[in-house]
């Protein structure tokens, strides 16, 4: 006949840690990383992209007669028939009367007009700013990039082919040779990194502002 035999558990003395100290770990981590991601390494970092890249560390503006005229980064409205006009824009907002209307280059948001392919809205749309190009500038070839908008609704860029089929009517308003504004889109005129890294493009901004300062302007 076996015996079991049982022993006391000991029960430990010691005192509890408060919950205080188990927390302070934690709290400490939180501040410390509060610190160092949210004021130092935002502090640096902004430093650093300023001594390297100031221009594009300050919004990319561009100035013109000492005022800033807007950035290379964001497209702008140009009605003008003497100014090149940049891609179309889908961004819209409201009125005070709660009405949609639209806000062509509104740098405060971002968006596309989220129609599908088969939209009927869309291939509308397409179509009118067809009609408007030819009545702008001609029959002929239009470039994709003039009647389609931007995914952000923000493009500064046109393709070359686009400022190309535009500069004989620009020139016209104007009254200077065609040679002069294509020659003007040719020198400004941004090409692929490495020839194949993205697409030859025109900034429009800075395409209208050197047409502006041209002599022969």
């Amino acid at each position: 006949m076996s015996v079991t035999r049982e022993y006391p558990i000991p029960v430990s003395k010691e005192i509890p840690l408060s919950f205080v100290r188990e927390l302070r770990p934690a709290i400490s981590l939180v501040v410390l990383f509060t610190i160092f991601t949210g004021f130092v390494f935002p502090e640096i970092f902004t430093g650093a992209m300023q001594l390297a890249f100031p221009f594009q560390a300050n919004g990319s503006l561009i100035e013109a007669n000492g005022q800033v005229v807007g950035s290379a980064i964001i497209g702008q409205n140009f009605t003008s028939a003497k100014y090149f006009a940049s891609r179309p824009s889908a961004l819209t907002g409201t009125d005070s009367k709660g009405n949609t209307i639209a806000t062509p280059y509104d740098a405060s948001e971002s968006g596309a007009s989220n129609l599908g392919p088969a939209s009927a809205a869309l291939l509308q749309s397409v179509q009118q700013r067809i009609a408007a190009y030819h009545k702008a500038y001609g029959p002929g070839p239009v470039p994709a990039d003039a009647v389609t908008s931007s995914g952000s609704g923000l493009d500064p860029d046109i393709s070359v082919a686009n400022a190309l089929r535009q500069a004989p009517a620009i020139a016209a308003a104007r009254k200077i040779p065609a040679a002069v504004v294509a020659n003007l889109v040719n020198q400004m005129t941004h090409h692929a990194f490495l020839g194949i890294v993205g697409t030859d493009h025109v900034n429009v901004l800075q395409l209208n502002l050197a047409l502006d300062s041209s002599p022969a302007s």
